[in-house]
């Protein structure tokens, strides 16, 4: 048996040794370690010999049981490590070469002229507010001194989701609740950005979909001038320190008197031109003084306080100040647009 158990040792280290897979060296395994293998069935056949063999040939058993388990398992770290050697040859990365740079994107032109606008007016000591795009009929129109049925509201044709609720117009809303949350206290002194929706068709010029920003400013002794001197610093923050603007007479519902505001024509300095229609001056928001009716429904004496507030499109205002000549392009996400005003 002795034999027997050395030329078993010697075939299976020899078999070892050419495996080439990890499923050929777990049939060796089994073949000579596995319950039914050559090992097991030689340890069967020890009940024949003599006591004094046992002993002996006990020990060799383990010793051959060790050898082969410690051939098994150093051959299979070995077959492991060439394979993960294999792999890190084939997916070689090489550190030297430049990386490749990730796409970056931009602010939009759009956000970019509302923070521009923000920044302007937090200056001047305006707070931001905002309220609902779904709003209701009361605070997009009636709180504004525009009842039911008045004509005015053709002009602000929108989406209605009940008679009641509706998307809103403007974002005059915003004024009217801030100015009930303040329950009669002054000073009011706000700006209010945000989307608003009417029923325009679609072209360059128009968008049923865009962008306001309106502000409210409430105290006493509120005149055309503070209103005039607030207009004038935005334009020349935002357009160039020479800027100068005009107040045409108009009308809103919400305000008396009421006032076109005009920017000096950038592109020829007031002198007429192409892009002004020759007037020398280009139409950029409205405004004017907060109608008494308004004041009284929101809780304000208009015989202590006054008040002016004004409204632009922020389209309108990135129009102007970056030469598009589409407001379609602020929305169809053409990448060649919008990279322009990366400012890297």
């Amino acid at each position: 048996m002795q034999t027997r158990l050395q030329e078993m040792k010697e075939s299976a280290l020899g078999q070892i040794s050419q495996v080439t897979e990890a499923a050929q060296l777990q049939d060796l395994r089994v073949k000579y370690l596995g319950k039914k293998g050559e090992l097991t069935e030689l340890l069967r056949g020890m009940g024949s010999l003599s006591p004094e063999e046992r002993p002996v040939v006990g020990q060799l058993v383990n010793e051959v049981r060790e050898a082969l388990e410690s051939a098994f398992s150093a051959k299979q770290q070995a077959m492991e490590e060439a394979a993960l050697h294999a792999k890190l040859s084939s997916q070689t990365v090489d550190v030297t070469l430049p990386g490749r740079p990730v796409p970056a994107g931009t602010m939009h032109p759009l956000s970019r002229i509302i923070e521009e606008i923000e920044d302007i007016f937090i200056g001047l000591g305006f707070e931001v507010a905002e309220g609902p795009e779904v709003e209701m009929d009361h605070f997009n129109f009636e709180m504004l001194n525009l009842p039911k049925d008045h004509p005015a509201r053709d002009m602000q044709d929108t989406f209605y989701v009940t008679d009641e609720i509706l998307m809103r117009t403007h974002t005059s809303p915003v004024q009217a609740r801030t100015m009930l949350k303040k329950e009669g206290k002054t000073p009011v002194k706000i700006i209010c950005p945000g989307k608003v929706y009417r029923r325009d068709d679609d072209d360059a010029t128009h968008s049923h979909q865009f962008t306001q920003i309106e502000g409210l400013v409430i105290d006493k002794g509120i005149g055309m001038s503070d209103l005039k001197g607030i207009l004038l610093t935005f334009a020349r923050q935002m357009f160039g320190a020479n800027q100068q603007i005009r107040l045409r007479p108009s009308f809103f519902p919400f305000t008396e008197p009421s006032a076109e505001v005009d920017l000096q024509c950038f592109n020829c300095g007031g002198h007429g031109c192409r892009v002004c229609k020759q007037t020398g001056w280009i139409e950029i928001l409205g405004s004017g003084m907060v109608h008494p009716r308004v004041l009284e429904m929101a809780g304000y004496n208009p015989e202590e306080v006054s008040g002016f507030a004004f409204g632009m499109g922020v389209e309108r205002i990135a129009m102007l100040k970056y030469g598009v000549e589409d407001i379609r392009h602020f929305y169809t996400n053409d990448v060649r647009f919008l990279r322009q005003f990366n400012r890297g």
